[in-house]
Parts: structure tokens; sequence; C-alpha cells
């Protein structure tokens, strides 16, 4: 009857379909029509061959009792797959996520199918035998008798796993730290370095790199007539990041502007000496959030230089800062006359307007300014970079940088030659002998630059200042370049390629790639330059000053000429008890945490107690001599530097925190210039004999007895 279903066959109507049945599914069929009478597909679908049809076929009258039943006014329905119909998009109907948009074969439809899933049979049967494998390593570990089971034994086990841990991490920082003792500092005073031949052109030290005792000693610094020459022009960037403004206000306030940092010790030059001395903050772009903060910064103080890469330490900031000097970098002139002329170097005929000045720029900068027409600015003898976790002495570093830019060959300043050898270094670079490896790299590139003609560029200076490590790289926290050696490392293509890495070392590449790299200065500085008493590395000991340096190579030459006598060869040889003799401090130990002397100390008394040799850093409990005394019989600011202007630190490095800043400020720029001892004993008008003081502190109540073991 019309509207009547015949359920006789129910239970094959809703049992769930077979395999092949999904297949059907998958392909559009019918799988009930197909499994009772399974004809050919054009059969089962004659419009295959001739496209989808407009309506569906009429039935006819076998197919229902009801032939007279009124046809619907509605269309009827579409069917429930377009095989070949046109689409609104063709990649759509071929997407094998809508799958069934067009006939398929068995195969590929396998092939679709597999590859939608997330992983091959192979891999997961790869992926299955691994997981079974790490189980039954798992499952013999705990089944083991010795696994431990009961509480105890888990406890037990956890606290020796855990010491074997500690242990291994120990061991492998032990060995991987190539600083395992502290370095005989003593004898790097004692003995300077007799020549700036780079490193691969001549023998280099072994450890711990003392140099042998010359037959005639270098020259004392400073020289008598260091203020007879013209003062060098040094541009110096300190490296910091957009976070450091507390950092970089310290600097301003105490080393960059103050005058016993820019004049020197006693009554100083007035500032002549660093009178063409710049200092700049180098940054990479600020972070988002700190941009408003930076400009405002610069538009206030006008000493900050944005660089055009990220901020990074080892990813190219180095090069980019050079790079950027080499166009931007400019200096004050000389404003005086000296008893030596100025020299004629090649760079000194580039000239800019003079730019707005920054609030520690020389004296004689904001002299000129004020004239109303000031002196057009000039290139730099040097471009150099600091750390700013180091404080640095400008009136010290730029003597230093001076008597390079007039130092003959490979000889310090003042040194005459020894032997019978042409002065001409060229004729000298040729007669060494490096290491065969370099010379194969070199020796063609020396001969063609030696017959070719030079330009006016021969005669600039060529200086790499800094701190030489282990005979390979001048080290991060300060080092310098000559002009000529900034503009090289801007223009050649090979430098580029050696930015990324540790960014001290890449310098030191850089300056074997340079065509003359035989004529390269290396000048180092291994006495003055240092890390704080309380970092504990192996380069760290107390402030020093000129006097304790003095008493300190009288005894290191007595010690060094009573081993020698008493050794069969005549030798002095380096025991391990000898370089701990060499690398002793009175203020600090490698490797352990610094203990101030007495627990109760106010902040002068600490202060005092980290200069080397110092009364107060001797003290120790139960001591005879009281603090009060060590104080009174310290020696003054006119005996340490013995009555000169410069000659003692350098760089102090190594300082992470804002407290350790501001002792080594207090150290070297304050204090008297006479103690109350020194004034007993010159029976004085101690107005007379003080001078006056520019202090960072205006509050005098700085240095009020106060517990500074807690603030340390």
């Amino acid at each position: 009857m019309p509207g009547i279903v015949d359920f006789s066959d129910s239970s094959q109507l809703f049992r769930a379909p077979t395999n092949e049945e999904h297949r059907d599914i998958l392909l559009g069929i019918d799988y009930r029509e197909s499994r009772l009478s399974n004809p050919p597909l054009p059969e089962r679908y004659p419009f295959m061959d001739t496209g989808y049809p407009d309506v569906m076929p009429e039935r006819s009258s076998s197919d229902s009792s009801s032939s007279t039943t009124p046809t619907p006014s509605r269309a009827s329905s579409p069917l429930p797959f377009s095989l070949h119909s046109a689409s609104s998009s063709e990649t759509e109907s071929n997407s094998p996520l809508l799958g069934l948009g067009r006939y398929t074969s068995p195969g590929e439809s396998r092939w679709i199918w597999r590859n939608l899933g997330s992983s091959s049979p192979r891999r997961r049967k790869r992926d299955g035998r691994r997981w079974r494998t790490f189980k039954g390593i798992l499952r013999r570990i705990v089944r083991h008798p010795l696994f431990p089971r009961q509480p105890l034994t888990i406890i037990l086990a956890l606290l020796v796993f855990t010491v074997f841990a500690i242990s291994l991490t120990l061991i492998l920082l032990y060995v991987l730290n190539p600083d395992k003792e502290a370095l005989p500092w003593r004898a790097y005073c004692t003995i300077p370095p007799t020549t700036s031949v780079p490193p691969h052109y001549r023998d280099t030290l072994p450890y711990p790199y003392i140099n042998s005792l010359p037959k005639v000693m270098p020259p004392s610094f400073p020289p008598d007539d260091l203020d007879a020459l013209p003062p060098a022009g040094l541009f110096l960037a300190v490296f910091s990041m957009d976070s450091s403004l507390e950092r970089r206000m310290l600097i301003r306030t105490t080393w960059a502007a103050h005058p016993r940092s820019r004049n020197g010790a006693g009554e100083g030059d007035g500032g002549m000496g660093t009178s063409r001395t710049v200092v700049r903050f180098v940054l990479g772009q600020p972070r988002k959030g700190w941009e408003r903060r930076i400009q405002s910064e610069m538009e206030m103080y006008n000493d900050m230089i944005i660089l055009p890469c990220s901020e990074n330490m080892n990813s190219g900031k180095s090069y980019a800062y050079f790079t950027w000097a080499a166009s931007n970098a400019w200096v004050p002139p000389v404003y005086f006359n000296t008893t030596h002329p100025v020299p004629e170097f090649s760079y000194l005929n580039q000239y800019t307007p003079a730019p707005r000045l920054a609030p520690h720029d020389p004296y004689f900068a904001w002299k000129d300014s004020a004239s109303g027409h000031p002196s057009p600015w000039v290139r730099p003898d040097y471009v150099a970079k600091v750390d700013d976790d180091a404080f640095v002495m400008l009136a010290e570093l730029e003597a230093r940088m001076r008597l390079e830019l007039y130092a003959t060959g490979q000889r310090p300043y003042g040194m005459p030659y020894i032997s019978s050898v042409s002065a001409s270094f060229r004729v000298e670079a040729s007669k060494m002998e490096p290491p065969t490896s370099v010379l194969a790299n070199i020796s063609t590139s020396l001969m063609v630059e030696q017959e070719m003609p030079r330009d006016g560029s021969a005669n600039d200076p060529l200086v790499y200042w800094g701190y030489l490590v282990k005979e390979q790289f001048m080290a991060g926290e300060l080092y310098g370049l000559s002009w000529s050696l900034v503009d090289w490392v801007s223009k050649d293509p090979s430098v580029k390629g050696l930015t990324r890495g540790a960014e001290d070392k890449q310098t030191a590449k850089w300056m074997g790639l340079h065509p003359r790299a035989a004529e390269i200065r290396w000048s180092s500085d291994h006495c003055w330059i240092y890390d704080h008493p309380r970092s504990g590395t192996v380069y760290s000991h107390g402030f020093l000053f000129p006097s304790e340096v003095s008493r300190v190579k009288k005894s290191v030459l007595a010690f060094l000429d009573k081993v020698s006598r008493n050794s069969s060869t005549g030798t002095t040889v380096m025991t391990s008890s000898t370089l701990l003799s060499l690398s002793h401090s009175s203020v600090s130990a490698f490797g352990t945490r610094y203990q101030q002397p007495l627990q109760e100390m106010d902040l002068a008394h600490s202060v005092e107690a980290l200069v080397e040799g110092s009364n107060m850093s001797e003290l120790q409990e139960g001591k005879s001599m009281s603090p009060e005394r060590a104080w009174r019989t310290r020696e003054g600011r006119i005996t340490r530097y013995e009555n000169k202007r410069v000659g003692g630190t350098v760089v102090v490095h190594f300082i992470k925190k804002h407290m350790w800043f501001l002792e080594t400020a207090l150290a070297f720029l304050e204090g008297d210039n006479f103690s109350e001892a020194e004034l007993e004993s010159l029976d004085a008008d101690e107005s007379r004999l003080n001078m006056s003081l520019a202090s960072v502190w205006t509050d005098s109540s700085v240095f009020k007895p106060i517990n500074a073991s807690a603030a340390l």
C-alpha cells in the first residue's frame, strides 16, 4: 500500500556495515542496494556517462502501486553527492577533505585517506617498538632486587642521586673553567712587557704569561715629557642597554666628569690631557616600552648613541659600533700649544661643526663653545669601548694612549733599541719568524705590502690597546683601536663575516686579517687593569696605587733574585709556591667571598680596607693595631701617587653592584691629599697643604660612622 514501509528485512537494514560497505559509503554508493543487487557501476548510475541530470527520472509503475499519485508541486531534492556537476570552485570539489566531489577508485581513495593520517603505519610501528623497548627496560630496572621500594630506601636513593649530580656538575665546572688559580699580578706590575709585537709574530709566553726579566727595564711611567706631548683624541663608548639608567647616571656623575678622573692626582693639569676625550653611551635598539624613556634621556644628556641593530653582546654590536664610529665619531681639536708639535696624521684634515655638548664633556670644549665661535671637531686618534660595569680613570687612560701615538716601532715609548737591528720596524718585521701556520697565510701579503708604495696613511699609528688575555686577545672590559684600524674595519668585507661570537676574540681576529698585521702594536697593561676586590675572580685584588706597586717591585725583584741564586741553573723556576706568593693580595683571595677585616667597620674604614697594602686591609681580630690608628696612619693621595699626576689604576672591572661602584668612586675620587699622621710629620698648616677638592657628593655626612657591613 502507498505510504507503508516494509520492515520485513529489518535485520539486514539495521546491522553494522562491513569494511567493504564502508568503502561504498566513501564512494557515495548505497551499500544496502549494493549488497542486494550488485550490478556494474554504470548500470547503477547511468548518468555517470551523460552528466548529472537536471531532474530525477520518473519512476515506473512497477516502482509503486500508486501510479496515479499527483506529482508534487516542488522540485525533487538533489542527489546526496554531486559527482560530475559544476561547483562554485574546482579547488573545493577536488579537495580530499571534501572527499567525494568526484569519483575516485578504491586504490586512490585509500591513498588519500592514508595521507590524511598523522603518521604512516611504518612510523607508528617504529614508535610502538621504541615505546615497548623503553617500557621493557624500565620494567627490568624496577624489578631489580636493589631497586628501592620502601620509603626510607627511596629517600636515601634520592639523596645519593642528588649528591652524585652535584658532584658531577662541580667537576665539570672545574674542568671546563680555564681560570683555576689567581694570576701573579705582582710579577705583572714588576716586569712590564718590553715589546708590542703581535703574539702571532713572536714566541708566545707560556702560562702564567710572565715576561722574562730584561737586561734593561723599560722607562717608568709616566715619562717626564708626558705633558709636553699634544693630548690624544679619544672617543670612548660605554656599552649599555635600555634598562641600565642607574648605572649610566653613576658614570655621568663620577668618572666621566669628576676632576680627579679627568685632571689626575694632586693639582692635576686643569683638564688639558683629557680636553679631547669624549664619553658616550652606546645602545642597541631599545625594547618596546623603553623608546620614550630612552628618547627623553637622549634629549636631556645628549650623550647616547642608538646603533641600527638589536641589543646584544656577541652578535655584532661591537662591529656596528666601530662601523658607526668610522663615519660619526668626532672629538675636539687641540685647543692649546704644546712643546711637541701636533703630528701630521692623514685623518686630521677631516672636520665637522662642533656638536651639541654633553654635561660631562671636557671643560675646554665648553669654554670654546661659550666663545660663540666654536672650533670644528676632528677625527679621534682612538676609538675605544668599555663595559658599563667598569670604572675608568680618564686621565690615566688618555696618558697611556697618548704615548702609543709617539712610540717607535714595537718598543715602549722612550725605550732605545738594545740590538744593532735597523730602527725601521719594517726590517724588524721581516726578520721575525712567526709560526709556520701564520707564515703560510701572510708571507705573500707581507711581501706585496712591502713592495707596493703607500699613501699618506702609512704613517698613521696602528695600535690595539687593552689587557692581553692568554696571549690571544684584548679583554672586552676595555680596549681601543687607533683610527686607521677603525676605518679599515668598517670597509673590509672579510671583517663583516666575523661579527658573531665573543666580541673581544672577534676583534683580535680582525687584527690578524689586516694587510699590515705584523706592524700593529698590541700594547697591553696587566698591572693597572683588574677586577673589583669583592669579585673573587683570578683578575681581582685590592685597589692599587703607585706607592704600593713600588713596594711590590722591590719585594718581587728581591724574591726573584733569591730564587735564581738558589737554583742550580741560575734561572727562576715558577713553582706553585712561587706563583702563590706572586698572586698574594692583602685584600682578597681567589675563589672565596670577600670578608672585611673586622665585623664592625664604618664606611670610610671599609673602603680603606679595600686598598691593597693598606694598614686597614691587614687588620685582624685581636691584632694590636686598632682601626682608628690604621685610619690615622693611612697614606694620603699625594703619597699614594708619589707626587705625580698619573701612574695608577686605569680600569677597575667586574663591578656588578651599585654599592661596589660607589666604593670604587670613594677610593679613587675622594680622600684627603694628606692624612692626619702625614700632616703631623710635616708640621705644616693643614689649610695650606690640603688642596681644593671637587667632591662627587656635597654632603659631608658620607663619612659619618655607620655600620657598613650590612650595606655591603
